[in-house]
């Protein structure tokens, strides 16, 4: 078998799945993660389609069911908390709005952590970075922050939509990340009001969107305040600025939106950044490819960057068992499997980012309208085909499947 050492980019979701279908078929696979640990928490991902398939092929889905957030659907709120459209958990047979299983970003990443971490023969190095991509004919030199140089066959960036791994082999970021003018900050707030179960969100005029949803402790809130706006000249990791910027324009908007102000202030996980799609002619470029959303994000308004990654993993590591490790062979059919996938996968949702933060009142309510006619045609079919989206794809059974 060739190129036995394989070094992924990135530490959340994309990243340990692929390690772990990378040991099933005997390769040896480092992690390296900028973070200090695992990150724990973070908003609620849903485990839907073929993504499902993929955990369950793993011998995963009872432990991601027992994570699983209890949650009634999704709401919609005008500005004194009165629910305008709803739509419940088992809408669209559990594949709506709100899927049959919701869980938290980090409790999910954890479960991938603790199938391919100590005991499972896959390396990780926490609280570095790599630095330095040197390729030769038999493999590539990587420099990381901490960790010195060290030599691999192959490098899978696996590190999100502001890959460092795409940044060193393929260029500037601005040449595959196109924005949606569309920014977000997610955090955890406590002590906040009684949801009910229910995942709440309030829009108000001029693309504000304010969102709330039961956590997995009593008394937490996943929370989320959304604008839209053309590219703003703030730097990624001021957060002080992000805050003020949230301070402003939320200013005067209605229902729970002063709670989560000062729930955002306040949080320790605070998240800012904008949303947009990941797009590139090619995820490969000599021994180095790209994965989920380093490759192709989705933007989380498609709700099918998780089932991306997990099916991308799923199919890389497929590849590379069934071509021996030959790169050359294995990353081209990768391609072929998952292009079709990907590109149905970020066709946005009816009204793309307008859709989801109206500019106007007017635009509110019809909008609302939408959803509360979501079993009557045309809107069942328009919402069922996006949701139908996430299993649209015919999954190899690559021999690595069968064990555990």
């Amino acid at each position: 078998m060739q190129n036995t050492d394989i070094l992924i980019s990135g530490g959340g979701i994309a990243g340990p799945a692929l390690a772990y279908w990378l040991r099933r078929a005997g390769f040896s696979v480092t992690v390296v993660e900028r973070a200090p640990a695992p990150r724990p928490g973070g908003q609620a991902v849903d485990l839907r389609g073929a993504g499902r398939t993929v955990v369950e092929r793993m011998g995963l889905l009872a432990e991601a069911r027992a994570l699983s957030l209890d949650q009634r659907g999704f709401a919609c709120v005008d500005a004194s908390g009165r629910i305008r459209a709803r739509m419940t958990a088992d809408s669209f047979g559990g594949e709506g709005i709100i899927s049959e299983i919701e869980i938290l970003r980090g409790d999910l990443a954890r479960l991938l952590y603790e199938a391919t971490g100590p005991g499972h023969e896959t390396e990780y190095l926490f609280d570095d970075t790599i630095t330095e991509l040197d390729e030769d004919a038999s493999g590539v030199t990587v420099g990381f922050r901490s960790a010195g140089t060290r030599r691999f066959g192959l490098v899978v960036g696996a590190d999100g939509p502001h890959s460092v791994v795409r940044g060193l082999a393929f260029g500037p970021e601005r040449e595959y990340v196109r924005p949606l003018d569309l920014y977000t900050a997610w955090f955890t707030a406590v002590d906040g009001p009684d949801l009910d179960g229910w995942f709440m969100m309030h829009n108000a005029p001029g693309g504000r969107v304010a969102t709330a949803r039961p956590g997995r402790h009593s008394g937490e809130i996943k929370a989320g305040l959304s604008f839209r706006s053309p590219p703003l000249g703030v730097g990624r990791r001021d957060a002080d600025a992000h805050r003020a910027l949230l301070a402003e324009r939320f200013a005067g908007v209605g229902w729970e939106t002063p709670y989560l102000l000062r729930a955002a202030r306040e949080a320790s996980d605070f998240f800012f950044d904008s949303m947009g799609q990941v797009r590139l002619d090619r995820w490969s470029r000599g021994r180095v490819v790209l994965l989920g959303d380093a490759g192709y994000c989705p933007s989380p308004l498609t709700g099918l960057g998780t089932s991306l990654a997990l099916v991308g993993a799923y199919v890389l590591a497929g590849e590379l068992a069934a071509a021996g490790g030959d790169h050359r062979v294995a990353f081209p059919r990768y391609d072929r499997v998952m292009r079709p996938y990907v590109d149905r996968a970020q066709e946005l949702p009816p009204g793309g980012a307008a859709g989801f933060a109206p500019a106007s009142a007017l635009g509110i309510r019809l909008r609302n309208l939408s959803i509360r006619q979501v079993n009557r045609r045309p809107m069942r079919n328009l919402l069922a085909a996006q949701f139908a989206k996430a299993g649209d794809i015919d999954l190899p059974s690559y021999p690595l499947a069968a064990a555990r």
